[in-house]
């Protein structure tokens, strides 16, 4: 552990550490750019450190960790980064897997699956088997998911369901909650954005609602359990009122 990740441990209140803390990983390519590398160079550093704020997020007492993998505007982008895209989630889970189920880590996907490649398909299967039975940190793969895509198919299901004589009780927002994919977990408490841009990008827009927003200029691949304790002592700092005085 380093002088300064130690420091901003002992500003940490171990009791008040946000459950369910989401984050949008950007900055891959410009972090490449910068570098005089590849896209492909920064997407592959981004893995790493996916590894390691899964590992430091479990450790730290984070209940629920969702990462913006893939979204539904991604399909826009050159075949050849799609493809490259579509085999990270792949390799990460084939290296990884054994540890999380090690570590009483629980992998779940939010996003339509349809669109992705067989493989990925298969990697994401078995990782669902084989960690849902633990009961640690939730760890979630938002993949080929775009929040308002989220929102359309929700009330498909609601109306589908109601026409066929199964909606389960009055139309509300717990209600419509549960035809989420996210249906089960707690909203976020907080979200990060590293790379310094300042926009949601469809994500989580339901549950977003009253999330605590933290950004950074840090590029993803830079982004290390450091920044990731300033994003947890600065969201401790803040006055959570839910629209109450």
């Amino acid at each position: 552990m380093s002088t300064s990740e130690s420091e901003w441990r002992q500003k940490i209140d171990p009791d008040r550490i946000p459950g369910h803390v989401a984050m949008i990983m950007d900055g891959n390519g410009r972090w490449a750019k910068e570098r005089g590398l590849p896209r492909s160079a920064g997407h592959r550093q981004g893995v790493e450190t996916v590894r390691q704020i899964v590992r430091f997020s479990s450790e730290l007492g984070i209940k629920v960790l969702t990462l913006f993998a893939f979204s539904t505007e991604n399909w826009r982008r050159p075949a050849w980064e799609i493809n490259f895209l579509m085999s990270l989630p792949e390799q990460y889970l084939h290296s990884e897997l054994p540890e999380l189920v090690k570590k009483n880590v629980r992998v779940k996907l939010i996003g339509d699956p349809a669109r992705l490649p067989e493989p990925v398909r298969r990697a994401i299967d078995k990782g669902l088997r084989d960690t849902g039975g633990n009961t640690g940190m939730t760890l979630n793969f938002a993949l080929n998911y775009g929040s308002r895509m989220e929102i359309v198919q929700a009330a498909q299901a609601m109306v589908e369901a109601d026409r066929q004589g199964k909606l389960r009780g009055p139309v509300n927002e717990a209600l419509f909650t549960s035809y989420l994919y996210t249906a089960g977990l707690p909203d976020p408490d907080l979200l990060i954005r590293t790379s310094g841009e300042y926009r949601l990008s469809n994500f989580l827009l339901w549950q977003l609602a009253y999330t605590e927003l933290w950004f950074t200029d840090v590029y993803w691949p830079d982004f290390n359990p450091v920044h990731l304790l300033q994003a947890v002592y600065d969201f401790q700092q803040r006055e959570r009122r839910f629209g109450k005085v």
